[in-house]
Order: C-alpha cells, then sequence, then structure tokens
C-alpha cells in the first residue's frame, strides 16, 4: 500500500533541491530507529483512528439524533474535508518551526477534540468539533513523510514507511471495529469516548518516542513559489486526469462505507452494531490490492490497470444490490479491491508525472482524495434517503463510469500521439 492510500503524504520547499544524506540519519537496529517507527506507527494509528471514528456508528447517531444519513454523514465528511483543506497550510508550517513541533501538536489538539466531541449536544456542534478535529489531524499526513525522508537512512526509509503506513491501515480499521462494538454496549458517545482514550494514549506514546530531529533545517515558506508550483501542476492534463480519477473513486468508497451500515441493520439483514464494524475488516483486502497493482500496472499499463479496477468496482456495486449477505459481503470486497486499485495506480502516476514539485503533486491529490470522500459520503448518503441502496448504487455507478470515461480518453489521446508520432519517425530516418 502507497502512502497515498492512507493518507501519507509530504511537502517541502517548492523546488528546493533533495538534500543529501546525512551520517546522522537513523539505521535499522539502532534504538533511535526503533523509537522513530514506533512514534510514527502510534501517530498514525491515532490519525486514522479519529479521522473515521464516527463512520460506523452512522445509523447510531441517526437513532440518537434523530438524524438523517446524509445528515448523519456529515460528521465524516466535515472532517476529511477539513483536512484535505487544511494539508498545503499545515505543511508549510513544518517548513518554518519543524516536523516534530508540528506533529506532537496535531496529534494532540486532535486527542484533544477527540475527548469533547462525544459530548456534543447536537449535530451542529459535533460536525464543527469534528471539522476543527480535521484540520488538527492535517498535520500528521503532512508532515511524517518529511520526517522519514529526513531522519531515516536512505537504504530503510522504504521499510520505515510501510511501518508508518501500517499504523495508518489499521487506526482506520480499529477505529470502524472498535466504536462499533462499543456503541453496541454502551452507546455511541461511549464508543467515541473510547476511540479518544486510546488516541491520547498514542499521542503520549508518540510523544515519549520520537527522537528529536538531527537534519531538519528551518527555512522561510515562499507563497509565491508555492503557488506557481500548484498551478503549474493544475496545467497539467496528465494530472488533472489522475486528480480527477483518484476524487471520484474515493467517492465511491466514502458512499459505500458510509451508507452500507444503513442498509445492513435494515430487514432482511437485520445485523448488530458490532457486527456491522466487523464488516470494516473487509478493509484490509485493500492491503492485497494494492501489492497487486504493481504487477497488474507490468502487465497491463496504467490505463489497462484502470480499466481492470473500474470493473471490479462497478462488478461490486451490481452485486451489493442482491438481499443476499454473501452477496453483499462479495461486492464489498470487489468494490474495496477495485478502489484500492485504482487508488494505487492513479496515486503512483502522479508522483512518476510531475517532474519538479513531485511533494505538492501528491498532496493535491491528496487533497482531491479526500474532498472526493467528503462529497461522495454525503452525496450517497442523500442518494440512500431518498431511493434506498439502489439510489447510492446508481450514484456510485455514475463516478465509475466517469473513471472509464476519463480513462478511454487518455487511450484515444495516446493512439492519436503514436499515430502521429510513428510517421514522424519515418520521415526523419528518411531525411538523416
Amino acid at each position: 500500500m502507497s502512502p497515498a492510500d492512507t493518507g501519507a503524504s509530504t511537502v517541502t520547499r517548492p523546488g528546493a533541491a533533495p538534500s543529501a544524506p546525512s551520517a546522522a540519519t537513523l539505521r535499522p537496529g539502532e534504538p533511535g530507529y526503533r523509537r522513530a517507527i514506533l512514534a510514527l506507527f502510534a501517530a498514525g494509528l491515532a490519525t486514522f483512528a479519529l479521522l473515521y471514528s464516527t463512520q460506523a456508528l452512522l445509523p447510531v447517531l441517526s437513532t440518537g439524533l434523530s438524524l438523517s444519513p446524509a445528515q448523519a454523514s456529515l460528521t465524516v465528511s466535515a472532517t476529511t474535508a477539513a483536512l484535505a483543506l487544511a494539508l498545503l497550510p499545515v505543511s508549510a508550517l513544518s517548513e518554518k518551526y519543524g516536523r516534530t513541533a508540528v506533529m506532537t501538536a496535531s496529534v494532540f489538539s486532535a486527542s484533544a477534540l477527540a475527548l469533547v466531541i462525544p459530548f456534543a449536544p447536537d449535530l451542529t456542534t459535533l460536525v464543527v468539533l469534528r471539522a476543527a478535529q480535521g484540520v488538527a489531524l492535517a498535520g500528521l499526513p503532512a508532515t511524517a513523510m518529511a520526517y522519514l525522508g529526513e531522519e531515516i537512512h536512505p537504504k530503510a526509509v522504504a521499510s520505515a514507511i510501510g511501518l508508518y503506513v501500517a499504523g495508518n491501515s489499521i487506526g482506520g480499521m480499529s477505529s470502524r471495529v472498535l466504536t462499533g462494538a462499543v456503541a453496541q454496549a454502551f452507546g455511541w458517545r461511549a464508543s467515541l469516548f473510547a476511540a479518544g482514550a486510546m488516541a491520547v494514549l498514542c499521542a503520549v506514546a508518540f510523544r515519549l518516542l520520537i527522537p528529536a530531529a538531527r537534519n531538519f533545517r528551518p527555512g522561510p515558506v515562499s507563497p509565491v513559489a508555492l503557488w506557481r508550483t500548484v498551478t503549474g501542476h493544475l496545467g497539467t492534463p496528465l494530472l488533472r486526469r489522475l486528480y480527477l480519477i483518484g476524487l471520484l473513486f474515493m467517492a465511491v468508497f466514502g458512499a459505500v462505507y458510509n451508507v452500507l451500515g444503513y442498509r445492513l441493520v435494515a430487514e432482511p439483514f437485520g445485523l448488530s452494531q458490532t457486527a456491522i464494524g466487523l464488516i470494516f475488516l473487509v478493509y484490509l483486502v485493500g492491503t492485497g490490492a494494492s501489492a497487486a497493482s504493481g504487477v497488474l500496472h507490468g502487465r497491463l499499463g496504467r490505463r489497462g490497470a484502470l480499466y481492470v479496477a473500474a470493473v471490479l468496482a462497478a462488478g461490486g456495486l451490481l452485486l451489493t444490490l442482491a438481499d443476499s449477505l454473501a452477496a453483499v459481503l462479495t461486492g464489498l470486497v470487489l468494490i474495496t479491491a477495485g478502489f484500492f486499485t485504482g487508488h494505487s495506480i492513479a496515486s503512483g502516476a502522479v508522483s512518476r508525472t510531475a517532474t519538479t514539485g513531485r511533494a505538492q503533486a501528491s498532496a493535491l491529490y491528496l487533497t482531491a482524495y479526500y474532498i472526493g470522500n467528503s462529497v461522495g459520503g454525503t452525496l450517497g448518503a442523500s442518494a440512500f434517503h431518498s431511493a434506498g441502496w439502489d439510489g447510492t448504487v446508481a450514484l456510485c455507478l455514475a463516478a465509475v463510469v466517469g473513471v472509464a470515461g476519463i480513462t478511454l480518453h487518455a487511450t484515444r489521446r495516446a493512439v492519436a500521439d503514436r499515430r502521429l508520432t510513428v510517421p514522424a519517425r519515418r520521415t526523419a530516418r528518411r531525411t538523416a
């Protein structure tokens, strides 16, 4: 699973040259290396546990606060949207104040808010607090990779990133399972408090374990240079297509996972809140799909792999229309595999396409990713409220068709370019 799969991103000074490897970097086997990895594992677990802490609770929130599915889904969408908007500015702060300082402020402020959120008296307060939590959380995914790149020896960075991403994945999954189980016994407020308490413990562990930065050099951040880099990426057609593909795939993922609990708690399924929380274990399919996407890309190319991802997602959506739990779960597996395959291919293509300002290119992709989560989650819930699960599936299928259409457009352009390039090469050889 790539860093972008779980929200990891780096943003460095636009145009800055990579720093030379330092003799002071941490190597595997050293105590400082183990401490850094454990610290970021804990921080990643806390970040993504909090980010999705209400997702498995949406049916319970609807009952407890008399909310429609669309209203309840705002408790997820507001957080991811706020995080998306805060990524670039918060990451810029780390260039001036340091990676460790920003990460510490991020994980502690988000955890403190998590202990207040369970006492929200109404939807408005809950959504405002969750949005503030999204801004607070932005400091981790925006900064963690930069810290690893600066403090870990180059030969160990890949494995260090893998362990950090594992913390992200486990956090995102465990929050859904934990909150579902606690809500079944004690209610949604207790479940959110349990997630907050877990995050506080992770924050304390992070602060105690994280080694002091030895290779960070503060510097001024140029808003003009950042603006030029961002507008340059947005002006690149391929990058725009990749950002849109990431947004559409995540819209499908957000809609399905936000709404599925409502369908499964009702007849003919009638699942308990604990069982619905356990459904999120399907999220682990993404780990295998992300790893397999590299093989798929090697055999079929970027566009071929995207077609496969779209077919998997569409097939899974159609399967979930059946009133059979086995069919719904199989469909969910296919949707999850399709999403992670497409997301891995698109996010990887972003870093390969951008020749300068790669960190900003990835951050823009991540912004589109979380916007897709917010928009898809809310629209999917609205469609469910007005037209049931069929409405949510129809909306998601439209997004998948959008992915296929963008990919088809790129395929046609590539074919046209080859037709123009081949005669030009032949003419060049004749005149050489």
